[in-house]
């Protein structure tokens, strides 16, 4: 068949080199791709805004099926648009992505159907939200009701930097429109982790759990990133957690959302707390994780283009997928100034040096006279699969030190917290 993934990303990436390997697919397109999906895809530069020209061309084309990589086309209805001409799209509609699109949609979701999640107010009105925190007291997490590019989170230590939060995100608009509503609620005490799934509408079954890296430094320390690395199995979900996940938290809200007339189709990811009291949800996304991606897909013992497509059939068995008995680990290399800003034109050095068997997704790269260079805040993710967990840090880190760019930033205790577990 003809698969076309949308979107240029790191993640992007990982979705095209896994369906790149299914013998079902004849022929792959990215739109619009990156230098370095080129490798085994036609790149078509069509922007990513510009839903409607995306779906004429996957239409004119006879793709049989589109793969959806960022929430932001998701959340304005680009599988609305392409289904509408008779496409086949793994990923939820618009009704469906606003369980990412909107913070307040999905608080309210999880409280009308029981899904345990941290106790939550929402406020469209600053100083009302500002009264709310002077009651609640510190900490507590403000966080803007948009996208925000996986940013738009504040775990606030103090009341002062609370009413901050708020007045950044409400009063400056740092982020825009996503700003205009805000929730606030209590902190979770526990450790994170991601369970992602794939969904038919009906049938769930679930990946294995992956742990990212928010925080820019070593030792969870400085800002917020869009991930820094991750590492899967994440031992912090033992399977008894893994069930209690599968039963408390995926299973009902697909049919909650079923039940208000909307059908999730596509990958279901839950961010999750692992508090005392058991997993409770810090925030649902209608995609794939970047960089959880570049863990749990090189893990999938399976054709990820089978099991897409009866995704979108209506037909998912868990007997399609499987899991390799190894771990995997991910370093992410990010460029100078980043997450508050990026670098760009550095030349990257080392990339032949690479293991055969260890992977580098381009996250943020491009080619400039034949040499990749730096072209965003994080430019690659490396990863590594190993038969255990220490062994793909190990290794993993080996690789990445024979990569270079000027100004690049690590982190070095990727995959730390899961070795505390294991031993």
């Amino acid at each position: 068949m003809k698969v076309a993934v949308i979107g240029g990303g790191g993640r992007e990436h990982t979705l095209a080199w896994k369906l790149a390997q299914s013998p079902k697919v004849e022929k792959l397109y990215a739109i619009p791709g990156s230098a370095a999906m080129a490798e085994f895809a036609d790149c078509i530069s069509i922007p990513l805004s510009d839903l409607e020209g995306i779906a004429a061309y996957c239409a004119s084309e006879c793709i049989d099926m589109l793969v959806v990589g960022p929430e932001v086309p998701l959340t304005e209805g680009i599988a609305d648009i392409c289904r509408k001409k008779g496409l086949a799209v793994f990923g939820p509609d618009r009704a469906a992505a606003q369980l990412e699109g909107s913070k307040v949609f999905a608080k309210d979701i999880m409280k009308k159907y029981n899904i345990p999640t941290a106790a939550y107010a929402s406020f469209t009105d600053g100083h009302k939200a500002k009264e709310y925190i002077l009651q609640q007291g510190a900490p507590i997490v403000v966080k803007a009701d948009g996208l925000a590019a996986g940013k738009g989170v504040v775990v606030a230590q103090t009341v002062e930097e609370a009413v901050e939060a708020v007045n950044a995100i409400m009063e400056d608009r740092i982020f825009g429109a996503s700003g205009g509503r805000i929730v606030i609620e209590e902190c979770m005490m526990g450790e994170e982790a991601s369970l992602l799934a794939f969904v038919d509408g009906e049938h769930i079954v679930p990946m294995i759990a992956a742990q990212d890296h928010k925080r820019i430094f070593d030792h969870d320390k400085g800002p917020n990133t869009g991930g820094m690395g991750a590492y899967a199995p994440a031992p912090v979900v033992t399977d008894p957690i893994r069930q209690e996940v599968i039963k408390t938290i995926l299973y009902p809200v697909v049919a909650g959302l079923a039940n208000e007339g909307i059908t999730y189709q596509g990958c279901l990811y839950a961010g999750l707390m692992i508090t005392a009291e058991g997993p409770k949800v810090v925030e649902f996304n209608c995609r794939f994780g970047d960089p959880e991606t570049q863990v749990v897909l090189p893990l999938l013992d399976g054709d990820l283009a089978d099991i897409m497509y009866a995704c979108t059939q209506g037909t998912l068995d868990e007997d399609m997928v499987k899991w390799k008995a190894a771990a995997a680990c991910c370093v992410v290399m990010a460029s100078e100034g980043y997450p508050a800003s990026s670098h760009k034109g550095d030349v990257i050095s080392g990339l032949e040096a690479i293991d055969g068997d260890t992977i580098v997704f381009h996250s943020g790269t491009a080619k400039k006279n034949g040499q990749y260079v730096t072209n965003g805040g994080r430019v690659l993710g490396v990863t590594a699969v190993a038969p255990t967990l220490q062994a793909a840090i190990d290794k993993v880190y080996d690789n990445v030190d024979r990569i270079s760019f000027d100004g690049q930033q690590i982190r070095r205790d990727i995959g730390a917290k899961g070795l505390k577990h294991l031993q």
